[in-house]
Order: C-alpha cells, then sequence, then structure tokens
C-alpha cells in the first residue's frame, strides 16, 4: 500500500465516518496473473496499523464469482452482450479514444464456436452524471469505447462488471476513490441501468503524483508506506487532502489523530482539483 492509496482510503473513510455512514473494506482479486503473493495481507495489515476500522467482514471480490457471472449470462441471455473473438491483433489499426481502442462492433451479429470473451452492447446517448467534487461527467460509449468486455477471452471477469455486482451486493450508497477511476464510471452507471441496480453517489478525489506529474502507483515506483512512522504518515495525508492538522497533532496517538480528523472532515477543500503533487 503506497502513500497515494493511503490518501485514498483516508478520504473515504473520513467522507463515510464524519456522515455517520458505514466504511467497508474489499479486496478486488479477481485478475489472478497480476497478483502478488501477500499482497491482500499486507493491505490489511497496514490499515490495521493505521487505525482504519471497518463494518463487518473483508470482502474477496474472487468469492463473488458466481454472482458476476450469474450477471453476464443474465446480459447475453437478454441480448444486451454477445460473444467476441476479435484479439488484439485484429483490432491493432482501430482508432483508439481517450478509453483506449474504439471496438468497432465486428462480432455483434455473431462469430465463430471458440474461445470468446462477452462485450456488452452500447449506444451513442450521453451517459452525465454530476459528480460532488468535479462537476459535470460525461460520455457517449459507443462512439468512445465501442461495446466493452465484460468477460474476458480467459474466463475472468472483468473490472467493470465485477465491482458493478459486488457496490450492489454491497449495497454500496456513496464512493469515494481517485479520478483516476472517473473514465470508469460511465460504463459502470451504463452497467447499472442494465441490471437495475440503483447508482450510488459519486466523490472522484485528485490523485496524488509524483514531482514530474506520474501519478504514485507501484509502476511509476511508489514506495509502501511505513508501518513505523504511522502519525507523521497519516497527517501528511490528512495535510495532501487540504485539512490543515494543527502540529501537535502529530504527538497524539492515532486514534486522537482519527477523532479529529473525522471532527473537522471538510471534502468541499478538493472541489475541482484533480492532481495534488506529493512533496515529502
Amino acid at each position: 500500500m503506497h502513500f497515494g492509496s493511503l490518501v485514498a482510503a483516508v478520504a473515504s473513510y473520513l467522507d463515510a465516518r464524519s456522515n455517520s455512514g458505514r466504511w467497508l473494506l474489499r479486496i478486488e482479486d479477481i485478475d489472478p496473473p497480476r497478483e502478488q503473493e501477500g499482497a491482500a495481507a499486507r493491505i490489511i495489515e497496514a490499515l490495521q496499523h493505521y487505525g482504519f476500522e471497518w463494518d463487518g467482514d473483508v470482502i474477496y471480490q474472487s468469492r463473488n464469482t458466481d454472482a458476476h457471472r450469474s450477471a453476464v449470462d443474465s446480459l447475453v441471455e437478454r441480448g444486451l452482450a454477445y460473444r467476441c473473438r476479435c484479439s488484439r491483433r485484429d483490432l491493432a489499426d482501430e482508432p483508439r479514444g481517450p478509453l483506449g481502442t474504439i471496438y468497432p462492433g465486428n462480432c455483434r451479429s455473431g462469430c465463430e464456436d471458440g474461445e470468446a470473451a462477452i462485450r456488452v452492447v452500447t449506444n451513442d446517448e450521453t451517459i452525465q452524471f454530476r459528480d460532488a467534487l468535479q462537476g459535470e461527467f460525461s460520455q457517449r460509449l459507443e462512439s468512445q469505447s465501442g461495446d466493452f468486455v465484460i468477460r474476458r477471452r480467459d474466463g475472468l471477469i472483468a473490472y467493470q462488471l465485477a465491482v458493478v455486482v459486488d457496490d450492489h451486493l454491497q449495497g454500496i450508497t456513496h464512493i469515494v476513490r481517485g479520478i483516476d477511476i472517473i473514465d470508469s464510471t460511465p460504463r459502470q452507471l451504463w452497467l447499472q441501468t442494465l441490471l437495475a441496480y440503483q447508482a450510488p453517489r459519486y466523490k472522484h478525489i485528485p490523485v496524488i503524483t509524483h514531482r514530474n506529474g506520474d501519478k504514485l502507483s507501484k509502476l511509476t515506483g511508489a514506495e509502501a508506506i511505513s508501518l513505523d512512522a504511522v502519525a507523521a504518515t497519516l497527517i501528511a495525508a490528512l495535510s495532501m487532502l487540504g485539512q490543515k492538522p494543527p502540529a501537535s497533532l502529530a504527538r497524539n496517538p492515532v486514534s486522537i489523530i482519527w477523532k479529529w480528523a473525522i471532527e473537522n472532515w471538510k471534502i468541499d477543500q478538493l472541489y475541482g482539483q484533480r492532481a495534488i503533487v506529493n512533496t515529502p
């Protein structure tokens, strides 16, 4: 768990607790080829060190695969999704948009038998929502991404479908997450509509970046947060979120820091911000 992840977790935790809400912990482990052994346990350990207290048991997304597959099957049976045998090579010359390759609909009318992905049918009507921090946001899926994958060729469930089903199963009403995910929101809203799910309310906070503008991530060399300097790191996260904790707060136990943060949480400080440079 790196500092950018911590800042996002702090924001969602404070927004839930300051509104007397529940905060749920879900481990999104549906992509085994990319998983690092022991990563989930290390994330949970870090959250515990930093004093996070989640409601209910930890949910492992990989244990909800039956529900994910049922949703995919429902969409296929209703003619809202279809098999697609197109490979990356087949689509190499297709135009690209902000969401990646724009799928041209080659398999909408059917494809040969064999290993295939499942794509959901889109249209070009504008999907628009109001983000509580970033304002109005919209996409036209058919022209900006085309029909997108909800089950991969290898049988693994795609992120967009899995999170929509799991949010519904967990009764999620509010989502606070990084703005780097905002492009996914219209696709998730589309799936929620097709599956007759209630859409949560969204707040997309600015991402934490290196000085060169790159988002903090494992790929850009972000280091794991310290499990020793917990108070100082938590204070730094609050400062990144515009909360202006008093200097003396760092000398207190983590429980006191959280109490102050919950009582003084002002997410509106982040309105309209898309990125915050990490200046340790």
